[in-house]
């Protein structure tokens, strides 16, 4: 690897490590003062339930529910990172907006907190994204996160009241909606000069299959009681 590859592996662990140092260390202040910051969380459809837009991804109802977030923020953060660089800090940015924004406008009457929403997002981007690009890292990526966290689907339906659903299937649409929106700008896949040769040789074979002296002449010619209109032109035989 070199030296440069080396230099952003390293921040592409960096970013998620400090955002997910910064969500421990919240949940141990609370825990150790015997505070609960829940009530900064997203409440739907209410004024005091906007901050929480912003707020609720570092809000956590227990260690649990933060270290069930932890390890899939460290792996799909440091992910996006390193292969979508140019794309990643917008991505994540917009699915933590579109996921709270969302969930303030069609959830329950509840307060919603965790980082469920942004982790849902990133994995389907990163799925979603991967495939429409067809590009094997990246389609490989794909692969890891069905595999890693395919059982992540079950969280976007109403099954458990307990579980903000709904911050997992707006997270995920948002990712979704990344997916497409971007799928023309960052990582594109390399066209080997092959396909050029062959796109080449298809615009010919088109062209031609028109041209002056083509069969569509040679087919006016025996067909004597024919009419035919080409190019606006009106022939005869």
């Amino acid at each position: 690897m070199s030296s440069i590859e080396s230099k952003i592996a390293k921040h592409s662990f960096l970013m998620p490590l400090i955002f997910v140092t910064l969500l421990w260390l919240i949940a141990i202040v609370e825990h150790t003062l015997g505070l609960s910051f829940s009530f900064l969380g997203v409440y739907p459809r209410t004024v005091k339930g906007l901050p929480g837009i912003l707020l609720m991804p570092f809000l956590h109802a227990n260690y649990q529910h933060l270290f069930s977030n932890s390890i899939p923020l460290l792996v799909m953060g440091a992910g996006i990172i390193y292969f979508y660089r140019s794309l990643s800090y917008r991505v994540f940015i917009i699915i933590w907006i579109i996921s709270g924004v969302c969930v303030w406008l069609g959830g329950r009457p509840s307060y919603h907190i965790g980082a469920s929403g942004i982790v849902y997002g990133l994995a389907t981007f990163l799925f979603l994204s991967g495939a429409i690009r067809r590009i094997p890292r990246l389609a490989a990526i794909s692969l890891v996160v069905v595999f890693l966290y395919g059982g992540l689907i079950w969280g976007v339906l109403p099954i458990w009241p307990t579980i903000s659903w709904e911050g997992h299937l707006f997270g995920g649409i948002a990712g979704i909606a990344c997916a497409i929106l971007y799928r023309d700008k960052g990582p594109q896949r390399r066209i080997y000069s092959w396909e050029l040769e062959e796109n080449l040789d298809d615009d010919f074979l088109e062209d031609s299959a028109f041209g002056e002296n083509n069969d569509e002449e040679y087919y006016l010619s025996k067909n004597s009681n024919s009419s035919v209109e080409i190019n606006n032109n009106y022939k005869k035989s």
